[in-house]
């Protein structure tokens, strides 16, 4: 298979964001998604169970030493960065707010960008920083596959936006479109 996983990273306006994205993904979709979600510290799981009222595919909290497993969508839990490790497994840290956020979309693209090189595909969807813009910068050098949402439709442009500066992105897409691409990735490498 030409992919073992997709990233995405979202902030302002995400939960329709990735409701578009995902809900429609087929139960035998063979990627595992990870996503960040720019939380608070006290969130009470909301997003995973909208998540899982609205997805074919179970949707979980990724947790320590957890092993990254096809088919599933893994969300970040509050108040920790989410990193992948060498064995395909997650940690969390604590660590520093990055781009005044915890989790940041940035070290959970880059540390799979480390991984899993050109077999990673990065989106970053609506949201209002920077975040993620040098994780898909990261992506995009070890030859992974990089999806902005466009910032002209996104609920807010400034992530979008700060991503397609930083990045000379594969693809720059409507949300509907993102959904489609990541179906017909999947089709694509089952064929082979």
């Amino acid at each position: 298979m030409k992919y073992e996983a997709v990233v995405i990273g979202s902030s302002s306006g995400e939960l329709e964001a990735l409701r578009i994205v995902l809900a429609d993904l087929p139960a035998d979709f063979p990627l595992p998604i990870i996503i960040v979600q720019h939380i608070g510290a006290r969130s009470n799981n909301y997003l995973i169970k909208y998540l899982n009222n609205k997805s074919n595919l179970e949707v979980v909290e990724a947790s320590s030493e957890q092993q990254i497993t096809k088919g599933k969508i893994y969300v970040a839990p509050a108040n920790y960065h989410l990193l992948v490790e060498e064995d395909y497994t997650f940690s969390l840290i604590v660590g520093d707010l990055i781009n005044y956020c915890r989790p940041a979309i940035d070290p959970l693209f880059e540390t799979a960008a480390e991984v899993m090189q050109d077999k990673l595909i990065g989106i970053i969807l609506t949201g209002a920083n920077q975040d993620g813009s040098q994780g898909l910068k990261k992506i995009k050098e070890f030859g992974g596959l990089t999806v902005v949402q466009n910032p002209k439709t996104a609920y807010s442009f400034r992530m979008p936006q700060a991503a397609s500066n930083a990045v000379e992105v594969d693809y720059l897409l409507e949300l509907s479109e993102i959904k489609d691409l990541l179906i017909s990735l999947s089709r694509s490498d089952n064929d082979e």
